[in-house]
């Protein structure tokens, strides 16, 4: 445990309070704790990577700490109804996708190593662009719907295309998996 991951691991346990600033209508705390989780995530990388202090244990909590804070507050702003619904659907059914793929080909002893797609990474960044702007709207009264509608259609859009693209992946995996097997069983005649 090096003092990137203490910082990742200190990013998960900030979920709760964020979730809880939201759903006690305390947003500009809760825009303030996403700004600096959001910090954080590029504090942990940097540090991780100008300090050679990388680490298979950082590989695996850094996306699930994002993935952790963006789905609560997703669910918390949908729940609330500052997020459409069916946008916190679209966004919450890929990740639960994208997890039964993976746990799906472990179980078929198939595991595959999940590495971001571009198209994921532009997903990312819209989805976080997103939840800050509509976390800045509710705190500060900024006027951001129309950018908030804008937002929504896009990271809809990206996130079904993500969602589709890692799919397109998993099967790529698991049929050349079969494909493999296939051919060893044949040499082995």
């Amino acid at each position: 445990m090096n003092f990137p991951n203490i910082i990742t691991v200190a990013r998960i346990l900030s979920v709760p309070l964020i979730v809880w600033l939201i759903i006690t209508g305390q947003m500009k705390l809760a825009f303030i704790a996403f700004i600096i989780a959001g910090i954080s995530d590029g504090a942990d990388g940097f540090i991780a990577k100008r300090f050679n202090q990388k680490t298979e244990l950082g590989a695996y909590l850094d996306p699930i700490a994002d993935k952790a804070l963006l789905v609560s507050i997703y669910v918390s702003l949908g729940f609330l109804g500052d997020l459409p619904s069916w946008l916190v659907i679209i966004v919450v059914s890929r990740d639960i996708l994208i997890i039964g793929a993976v746990l799906l080909s472990w179980m078929m002893d198939k595991p595959m190593t999940m590495s971001p797609l571009m198209i994921s990474k532009i997903n990312t960044t819209v989805q976080i662009i997103l939840a800050g702007l509509v976390l800045a709207d509710l705190g500060y009264q900024l006027s951001f719907e129309t950018y908030v509608q804008i937002f929504c259609f896009v990271a809809a859009a990206l996130t079904v295309a993500s969602g589709v693209a890692y799919v397109v992946e998993w099967h790529r995996h698991m049929a050349n998996g079969e494909i493999d097997t296939a051919a060893e069983s044949n040499e082995a005649d």
